[in-house]
Formats: C-alpha cells, structure tokens, sequence
C-alpha cells in the first residue's frame, strides 16, 4: 500500500489588511475605515504634542525645551475628537462641564453685587473723551 496522507489544505493566516478587506465588501467601507484610521493618526499625533508641551522631559534625554504655543494643536484635538462624536457639554445637574459660572449663578453673583457696591460701570467706545469735574463750595473739604 502507498501513502496514502490525506493531503489537507490548510488556508493561511491572513494578515489584518486581508482581514479587513474581507470585512468590507465594498469601495466605501474601505474608504470609511481607512478615514478612521487617519483621524486616529492625528489624534494619536495632536494629543503626543500637547503632552509633551506641558511636562517637563528629564534632561538624561537631551531633548532640548521647545517653546511652542499649543492653540492651533489644541484645536486640531478637540476637532479630530468632535469627529468621533466627544464633546464638551454640560452636566446632567446644569453645572458646566468646565466649571463655569452657569445663569443663575451669575444673576445671583449680579444681585448680591448691587446690594453691596451700588455703583455703576460705564463702558465708552469712542475717543477723544474729556471728563471733567464742576467744584462747588459744597464739595470742597476744608478743615
């Protein structure tokens, strides 16, 4: 009698590209993961600059202090993040999310100021403006 092994195919491990592809049958899924991965690329790379902007890297590593001003990568965070649904809001009790002063705090805080200060604040957006002040006997103080 010859050989007589069952010769079996075994199909091969197929990486994370062809397991993806599988997954999506069309152009658009495609396209749709390949975005996701994308904005996880620059959220991954936006979110490593503002870490390193705010801590300090131990000198052993010789990477020297970079000044750098963190608005325009704050903003590219906070809009890669707003693209995955995550955004600032408002508490469940009405509180702001970032500790701010809500309505009715600022009405109350604006109340209790006018029994205490009663002065007013006048705001002028024009120039030149000259204020000048009218002596009578009655204001000067005279000892």
């Amino acid at each position: 009698m010859g050989d007589n092994k069952l010769t079996e195919k075994t199909p091969k491990k197929k990486s994370i590209i062809g397991r993806i592809k599988d997954a999506t049958h069309d152009r658009e899924g495609e396209l749709a993961i390949l975005s996701t991965f994308v904005r996880l690329g620059i959220l991954i790379w936006s979110g490593g600059i503002l870490t390193l902007v705010y801590i300090k890297l131990p000198p052993a590593l010789g990477i020297p202090e970079q000044k750098l001003d963190p608005t325009f990568i704050a903003s590219v965070f906070t809009g890669v993040l707003a693209t995955f649904g995550v955004q600032a809001g408002k508490k469940a009790n009405g509180t702001s999310a970032d500790g701010g002063v809500t309505k009715k705090q600022m009405e109350q805080l604006i109340k209790k100021a006018a029994q205490t200060a009663p002065r007013q604040t006048l705001r002028i957006e024009q120039a030149p403006v000259t204020l000048k002040v009218d002596k009578t006997e009655e204001d000067t103080h005279k000892m």
